[in-house]
């Protein structure tokens, strides 16, 4: 059973603090890292062996560089200047209820759940409910942890930058002649450096030779700019290894729970996601591989979570513990908008309206045109219910009509270009391709012609 629980007082808004919300769910990852996770990211240590490996790592620095000057345009959402300002919004993290992702859910949902679960200040907020805390709590808990491990594992070979990482992940590393903190290395910064990450892995606002200052208000509706979330004070990444993201980890896993929990709005959940990921690169924090590897990460464990895999400690009773908080996110939201979910989703005149260009946007940051590393593996479609059939899960749980092979088949047939420098041929690389957006829509629109047919 599930026995990752918060000290929430009670009340119509319960608040909460920050340190209370970490220790509910200190003793969740009371366990290793998990060391498939940490195996399926480290193609990136031995990208430096071959032409293609290397061509992908310059072509991380251009299009990282070119995205958060603006020389490279891209089809976002919103005009060029409020996407940026939405990136410098994006810089803070909501954790404790990802109301930040509010506005993905439509226009009458969104305000439905601000309403109920809001940010007071930056250490002070309302939650929805208890058990919506706890599947967030749980599932952001898992995957930030394992990113937070990864950062220093490929930054210096580490678990917390000074304890030598030890196990399958290591061994793997070593075996194949892998390198530790490959971005300094390649991008002429490496570790020790002046001005560089000490750990390694320095960020591209370390490393890029343009960086474009975004002045404006951050979530908190505070004057800054995207200095002052890079360099400090309020967020200093300075010594914080760059791969992989994990506001991206963070912001993948919360909108997935949140769609999973208001299926009506998965397929723009989703979106958000991206949007969320592409904001880290926007104001300069991190590289495109690096939010590649946050997205993959965040589908992988989540999956995992959802397949309540005996290897996720806590995972037992997940999917019901979803479906509780399901449930009650629904009386929050029919409670504040007087009308059904179901109707109050169909309600949004928000940029997530306009579904060809939401497709066109995901699209682009699937791989964010870095160049194919695995040929082997892009010139085949990869047979997900064979490699990784718990992925279906992540379409399953939203929408219960299908079969898991049905979901499997869906996210086949959907999934994105391969070859890229994780889809090295392994179940997690096979997570790196899947088109979770293009996934959702499918899956929705025959959940919906089967409806209309009983």
């Amino acid at each position: 059973m599930l026995n990752c629980s918060g000290r929430i007082a009670t009340g119509l808004f319960r608040f909460v603090t920050i340190a209370s919300l970490s220790i509910a769910c200190a003793t969740a990852v009371a366990q290793s890292p998990n060391d498939t996770a940490l195996r399926g990211l480290s193609p990136v240590t031995t990208l430096h062996k071959t032409a293609a490996g290397q061509a992908a790592l310059s072509a991380n620095l251009t299009v990282t560089g070119g995205i958060q000057t603006g020389a490279i345009p891209q089809p976002t959402l919103l005009p060029t200047e409020e996407q940026r300002q939405l990136a410098l919004r994006d810089a803070a993290i909501t954790s404790a209820n990802a109301t930040q992702f509010a506005d993905a859910l439509g226009t009458a949902l969104g305000s439905a759940y601000v309403a109920r679960a809001h940010y007071i200040d930056r250490s002070h907020f309302t939650v929805a409910s208890e058990s919506i805390t706890r599947v967030l709590t749980l599932a952001l808990t898992t995957s930030g942890t394992h990113s937070a491990v990864a950062k220093f594992f490929f930054a210096n070979g580490t678990t917390d930058g000074k304890t030598a990482a030890t196990g399958l992940a290591a061994d793997a590393m070593h075996a194949a002649n892998g390198v530790t903190d490959p971005f300094g290395r390649a991008y002429h910064l490496p570790a020790g450096s002046p001005n560089a990450d000490s750990y390694g892995n320095s960020r591209p606002f370390q490393t890029e030779p343009e960086f474009r200052r975004i002045v404006g208000r951050d979530y908190f509706n505070l004057v800054t700019d995207n200095t002052v979330y890079t360099r400090g004070p309020v967020m200093d990444l300075t010594n914080s290894p760059s791969y992989p993201s994990g506001h991206t980890t963070y912001g993948y896993t919360a909108v997935l729970v949140l769609g999973l929990l208001v299926p009506e709005r998965y397929p723009q959940m989703i979106a958000r996601g991206a949007e969320y990921g592409n904001s880290r690169i926007i104001v300069g924090a991190h590289y495109a591989m690096d939010v590649l590897g946050g997205r993959t990460l965040a589908l992988y464990d989540t999956a995992h979570l959802l397949a309540e895999d005996p290897a996720y400690k806590n995972s037992t009773g997940f999917r019901r513990a979803i479906e509780q908080a399901k449930a009650d996110m629904a009386k929050v939201l029919e409670s504040a908008c007087g009308k059904s979910v179901a109707e109050c989703a169909a309600e949004d005149t928000s940029r997530y309206s306009d579904a060809a260009a939401v497709s066109a946007f995901y699209a682009v940051t699937q791989t964010y045109g870095l160049p194919v590393v695995y040929p082997e593996t892009a010139a085949k479609m990869e047979d997900v219910g064979k490699i990784a059939p718990e992925a279906g899960y992540l379409l399953t749980v939203a929408y219960p009509s299908l079969t898991l092979a049905e979901a499997d088949q869906i996210l086949t047939e959907t999934e994105g270009p391969g070859g890229g420098f994780l889809d090295d041929g392994s179940a997690f690389g096979l997570y790196s391709r899947i088109n979770l957006y293009e996934a959702a829509v499918r899956a929705a629109v025959l959940t919906k012609s089967r409806a209309g047919t009983k």
